[in-house]
């Protein structure tokens, strides 16, 4: 490298920042372009280990500057990574699959709450899995725990397919419509991530212009597909059992009033910028 490594980095760093990205970013994609932890990017015997084993520092710069271009045009991190972290996992995402949300470790928080108060095994239904980051952070988590996935879109099937046979085989994937899917089964927990953004919202460029649509948009209110949903999940909880749907912000009450005719102790709850985040509901 004709640059020092830390000047190598720093000029990574600008070419984000000037594009009204992270600075934080650049670490992501150095170390993987080297193949190490972002941690290890302040270990210098780590990152002189990474460059001798790669061997080749014109590759190294050609990998980093082309990946740097392409988060500059809003190719998401994870996407350009291959990687997203939710909760204590490292879950593989791409395109045709929608990147895991920190502020949907919320939602596993109350569901795993509420499967510690459960004795006996717990059978858990994620509607509209996606990565499969949800139904794994709760079958890491909650051991006592069986755990069916729902995904309807063959993309993001195969995404979570691939997270599953790396993290948790114990997990059955259903790739289906959630409103004909295991006609006759009844559980303990559901939990759901819909596509809840209305229709005409306007989306970061890195998130509407890579990110898959049918894993967005909700219809013209957001609301449609969260109604359905939530009607599957009413047919597939047994009595007393624990419905957690994140939502819009604009749509607690709507929310309230699909859940109403099937469901008591409606709750929402809110993330850490104290915005509407999530409701969580026992089947009547």
């Amino acid at each position: 490298m004709e640059l020092t490594f830390k000047e190598f980095l720093r000029s990574g760093k600008e070419q984000l920042s000037a594009a009204g990205y992270p600075e934080v970013d650049a670490e992501h994609l150095l170390a993987h372009v080297l193949g190490i932890s972002r941690m290890d990017l302040h270990n210098p015997l780590a990152v002189e280990n990474a460059i001798l084993a790669i061997g080749d520092t014109t590759l190294i710069e050609e990998n980093f500057w082309n990946l740097l271009d392409r988060r500059c045009a809003h190719e998401p991190l994870q996407y350009l990574t291959g990687t997203a972290y939710f909760r204590y996992l490292e879950v593989e995402v791409g395109p045709g699959v929608l990147v895991p949300r920190p502020e949907s470790e919320l939602l596993v928080d109350a569901t795993l709450v509420h499967i510690q108060n459960l004795s006996g095994p717990v059978s858990v239904i994620d509607l509209g899995a996606g990565s499969g980051a949800l139904t794994l952070a709760i079958a890491t988590e909650a051991p006592n725990t069986h755990l069916i996935a729902v995904e309807r879109d063959p993309v993001a099937a195969q995404w979570l397919r691939k997270n599953v046979a790396r993290i948790s085989e114990d997990i059955r994937i259903i790739e289906e419509d959630v409103s004909t899917a295991l006609t006759g089964v009844k559980c303990d927990v559901v939990i759901a991530n819909p596509p809840y953004i209305p229709n005409g919202q306007v989306l970061p460029p890195d998130v509407a212009e890579h990110e898959p649509a049918v894993a967005l948009f909700g219809g013209s209110d957001g609301m449609d597909v969260p109604r359905k949903f939530i009607v599957a999940a009413a047919r597939l909880l047994k009595s007393g059992g624990f419905l957690a749907i994140e939502h819009h912000e604009s749509q607690p009450a709507a929310i309230a009033e699909a859940m109403g005719d099937e469901f008591v102790e409606i709750t929402l709850h809110q993330d850490l910028t104290e915005r509407p985040r999530f409701t969580t509901g026992i089947r009547r």
